[in-house]
């Protein structure tokens, strides 16, 4: 299946360049409440899903036992620039649970932040894996390890204890055998489970409104959501798409994965939202995302003229002339 434009580029009045995407909304019931292009194809979710491996952590009583507060919660949801702010809670996060930095296994770059990053260089330090955009998850799942009893070292392996909870939470919330799926590893070194963006949609449904899942699974999703409501800035940061929308929007529930991956969760409306962009474009991914929210979101008036900042933004040149407009397509 060729799947369909669903976000394009546009110079001088004409389209320049176009996106191939497919994407799957899901409403709060499991059903397809809408679909585009190949939603049966398996795919790798990659940080898209941190809230689900953040769930496992959460409903097995790790936040609780170690002190995390909602800030550090929403920092094991993250993808964050390594701002400092990030940087002071995974460190906290490995405090309390009284695990050394270099149990870390995600290995080291620099932030993603360009004042962070030069601010590091400046003091004449070192990228740590620390700041790592996905540290936050990783002090979670050490922590998590050790809630368990188990050894930390190895806790990326797909047969480790922590790996195979959140795979059972995830087989639950996607109605779907990720045991028996194809399993990559990640750019943080944890392994990614491929699973039909339909899979992925259906468990964002769950994790929203909570349809079908246990009272204490229940009430680890609503903590996890409102955990990020409150400090949307941990899951990504200064900049950054996730963070600003999040803020814009505080009902919305978002995150971004590599290669044009994105999911999203509507908790008032309990919607799910699975999508990736053929290209891998991270650009286009947003844009879709923020139209998909507006189109099947159920957001008021004020929330979706929010959105649509967010749907359509101008390219600008280098001395910020407005040169064209990246935008999604309707999905109407």
């Amino acid at each position: 299946m060729n799947n369909p434009v669903l976000v394009e580029v546009t110079r001088g009045g004409i389209v320049e360049s176009r996106h191939h995407a497919s994407y799957a909304v899901c409403g709060p019931d499991g059903k397809l409440i809408a679909q585009a292009g190949d939603i049966a194809l398996p795919v790798f979710p990659r940080s898209a899903v941190k809230a689900f491996q953040a769930l496992a952590m959460v409903e097995a009583g790790v936040a609780d036992e170690f002190g995390f507060d909602d800030a550090e919660i929403a920092l094991a949801c993250s993808s964050h620039n390594g701002e400092p702010a990030h940087i002071e809670m995974a460190r906290s996060m490995l405090a309390k649970a009284g695990i050394a930095e270099d149990a870390y296994e995600c290995g080291p770059h620099w932030p993603s932040h360009e004042e962070a990053s030069h601010a590091l260089a400046a003091a004449g330090g070192e990228p740590q894996q620390v700041h790592n955009n996905c540290s936050g998850k990783h002090s979670g799942m050490l922590a998590f390890a050790k809630h368990l009893g188990v050894d930390v070292k190895g806790y990326t392996r797909p047969e480790h204890p922590v790996q195979q909870q959140i795979a059972a939470v995830m087989t639950e919330l996607c109605d779907a055998n990720v045991a028996a799926a194809p399993c990559g590893i990640d750019g943080c070194s944890v392994p990614t489970w491929a699973l039909p963006l339909k899979a992925w949609a259906l468990g964002f449904a769950r994790f929203a409104g909570g349809n079908g899942l246990s009272a204490k699974r229940r009430a680890a999703a609503k903590r996890i959501i409102a955990a990020v409501r409150t400090h949307p800035f941990m899951v990504a940061g200064t900049g950054r798409f996730c963070t600003e929308l999040m803020e814009a929007v505080p009902r919305a529930f978002v995150k971004t994965g590599a290669e044009g991956v994105f999911c999203g969760a509507v908790p008032h409306a309990g919607i799910g939202i699975a999508l990736k962009c053929d290209d891998g474009a991270s650009r286009a991914a947003e844009k879709l995302m923020a139209r998909l929210l507006i189109d099947f979101g159920g957001f008021d008036a004020n929330e979706c003229e929010a959105l649509e900042g967010f749907a359509a933004t101008p390219v600008l040149n280098r001395a910020n002339i407005e040169t064209g407009v990246l935008r999604a397509i309707s999905s109407r």
